[in-house]
């Protein structure tokens, strides 16, 4: 069945947009009603500034459909009006300082709120340790309502206003924002864009056939559409879930299922999705959300024929949805989830008179980063650090060595394979088999995620730690290995430090937590190796951190001292020139950030191996790290995955 697309359809939709949203979407007290004309006069100012172009591109993608476009308005305007008071507050603030997200001081980290302290009231009493770990920035990796065993994750929701059950309630939720906001915390959140779950109240009146319902989603009668944009849209898990449809036997339907089976592709052809995922995403600001992850943003336009990938129609929502923000909620930041190679990344930013997302995820360079560990290499990694300074300051990306999911090997294959020779599928297979430890010499304990042995694309995962090689060296009692993996993982987060934008550490890598191997028998977790840094915090071992002794004790005291080092030296500006140099040695990255007079030197040696490298400089440096002072750095040894912060005199 093909989606109707005629003006009484879409008059339709938008009819079912006011009937359906109003009466479903709507939940939730209202607080802080505008009740002064002063408050209304900011709303009015602010859509004024928006209004043309937001009215000129909804009616460009909806084909003027006026009765969809002043629903989307009335939306926003009951949006602004139930925000409370402090968080208007708050985005008056961040309106006079528009740049307040680009501070050096800002640090990341991401957790699972039931893997950190079981509920959100947990996680609430437990930001005294947070805070103690210098972090001002709090993402909450998904906790909103979705079916146990067919949830992805958390990414399969099924009501968007909603928490888990076990994690406690939306108010809970909101209670833990304003206490983050109260000391100086930012709560980051996913927003999953692209799809629903089956069991989402939508899906299933989809599927009893109630009008309105299928148009929010890709439901055919039989498979001839289907088969035709299976043509040309790549699987995203060719061995888990093959194919971008599934075919419902209950109602006799196929549904676009790009994911998961079980999460269903939104049409956001239609207004109605638009408008009600939209005041989704305003409801979650409005419980005091401070950056939205828009998750998967490149998949949620399709379009029979192409790769349904990164199209046009993309941009226009993601610049409406920018729009929308800065209208009710301005201190809100969109991040947006692109894992794709530069190229494909950067245009989410948008322009500097039509920006889009805040910030983006660096994933190339992370990719580039463990390859470069593992190959002792820095050729690939120095050309992904070109092409990143060589773009404007503005530009904000989130910097991480691991996340909740797998590392992707989408690696710059040309360029390696001009200065190395390699090819792709062997060189995947030289990494998964060293990160797994099969390689010989390696000290790496990871698992593979979704290995696919027709085009040796698997992806990779495992614990920072374990990656890195503690986890070998704790099991081997080796206390040289122990102490050379510590140095390793060290030398990583003081790379991820050096970059610019903002620093995101995963929970449990303060303390060096190795892999969780309990999922294996956990039938709901089993089948997804994600899970294996995914395991409990582990407090027992956090209680080690203030022991110099302990592995722990060392690992959190370096962070830190990274860390504050960080937040104190201008040099790590945003506003920083920065480049990289030639160190001499192809195991070393020389990066130099420059400002306002100050020079900082950073070097890193990617080998296990004692190495000399330096930069070409005449004069004395000192390393702000250890306190060595140096003469001349055009030469000086560097431990085997040891680093340096040299700060020109």
């Amino acid at each position: 069945m093909k989606r109707k697309t005629n003006g009484a359809a879409r008059k339709k939709a938008a009819k079912t947009a006011v009937e359906t949203v109003s009466g479903t979407q709507a939940t939730g007290p209202v607080q802080g009603t505008a009740t002064c004309g002063e408050e209304n006069g900011v709303f009015e100012r602010r859509l004024a500034r928006h209004y043309d172009e937001l009215k000129w591109l909804y009616c460009e993608l909806y084909h003027n459909d006026m009765g969809a476009f002043e629903y989307f308005v009335s939306m926003l305007r009951r949006s602004w009006e139930a925000r409370k008071e402090d968080l208007r507050a708050q985005d008056a603030r961040r309106e006079a300082d528009p740049d307040w997200y680009r501070s050096r001081d800002i640090l990341g980290m991401m957790l699972y709120a039931n893997a950190f302290a079981g509920t959100l009231k947990g996680a609430e009493e437990k930001l005294p340790y947070l805070r103690e770990c210098g972090v001002n920035y709090v993402h909450l990796m998904p906790l909103l309502q979705s079916p146990k065993g067919r949830s992805d994750g958390g990414y399969a929701v099924a009501d968007f206003r909603t928490v888990q059950p076990e994690l406690g309630t939306m108010e809970d939720f909101e209670h833990l924002a304003d206490a983050c906001r109260r000391d100086g915390m930012c709560v980051c959140l996913d927003f999953v864009m692209n799809h629903t779950s089956e069991d989402h109240d939508w899906a299933r009146r989809a599927r009893a056939g109630e009008p309105g319902y299928r148009d929010r989603y890709f439901f055919y009668d039989n498979w001839d559409i289907p088969r035709e944009f299976e043509k040309t849209i790549p699987e995203v898990f060719p061995t888990t879930a093959p194919g971008s449809f599934t075919w419902l036997s209950d109602c006799n339907q196929a549904v676009m299922t790009n994911f998961y089976p079980y999460q269903w592709d939104l049409n956001y052809a239609n207004p109605v999705v638009f408008n009600d995922m939209t005041e989704n995403l305003l409801y979650l600001a409005n419980r005091g959300v401070d950056v939205v992850r828009l998750d998967a943003v490149p998949y949620i336009w399709k379009q029979l024929g192409t790769n349904c990938r990164n199209l046009p129609q993309v941009h226009t929502l993601v610049r409406m949805i920018r729009m929308a923000c800065e209208i009710v909620c301005p201190s809100v930041l969109l991040l947006g989830e692109v894992v794709m190679e530069p190229a494909k990344v950067v245009p989410y930013f948008g322009t500097p008179e039509k920006p889009e997302c805040h910030m983006l995820y660096n994933v190339t360079t992370m990719a580039t980063t463990w390859n470069t560990l593992a190959t002792q290499d820095v050729s690939l990694l120095r050309h992904q650090m070109d092409a990143v300074c060589a773009l404007p300051h503005d530009f904000v990306f989130l910097n991480y060595l691991r996340c909740h999911d797998d590392i992707g090997w989408g690696l710059d294959y040309g360029y390696l394979g001009w200065c190395s020779g390699a090819s792709e599928v062997p060189h995947k297979k030289y990494l998964n088999d060293w990160f797994t430890g099969k390689w010989p010499g390696s000290n790496s304990r990871g698992e593979l995620y979704n290995d696919d042995p027709r085009l040796g694309d698997a992806r990779l995962c495992g614990t920072t730690a374990s990656l890195c090689g503690v986890e070998a060296a704790v099991y081997e009692n080796d206390s040289a290995k122990l102490e050379q993996a510590v140095a390793c993982d060290l030398m990583l987060h003081a790379w991820m430090f050096s970059q610019s934008g903002i620093p995101v550490l995963y929970s449990g890598d303060e303390i060096g937590q190795l892999n969780d191997y309990s999922y294996h028998d956990d039938p709901d977790k089993r089948e997804d190796s994600r899970y294996i840094h995914r395991g409990d915090f582990q407090w027992d071992l956090a209680e080690l951190r203030h022991d110099p002794k302990t592995r722990q004790g060392m690992q959190f005291a370096g962070l830190r001292r990274l860390e504050e080092l960080r937040a104190a030296e201008p040099c790590f500006d945003a506003r920083a020139d920065v480049w990289t140099e030639d160190s001499g040695s192809n195991h070393v990255l020389a990066v130099c950030r420059r400002y306002e007079g100050r020079e900082l030197i950073c070097l890193f040696n990617f080998s296990s191996n004692f190495v000399h490298a330096g930069a070409a400089r005449d004069g004395a440096y000192t390393d702000i790290v250890y306190g060595t002072r140096y003469d001349s750095i055009r030469d000086i040894e560097l431990y085997p995955h040891s680093f340096a912060w040299l700060l020109r005199e």
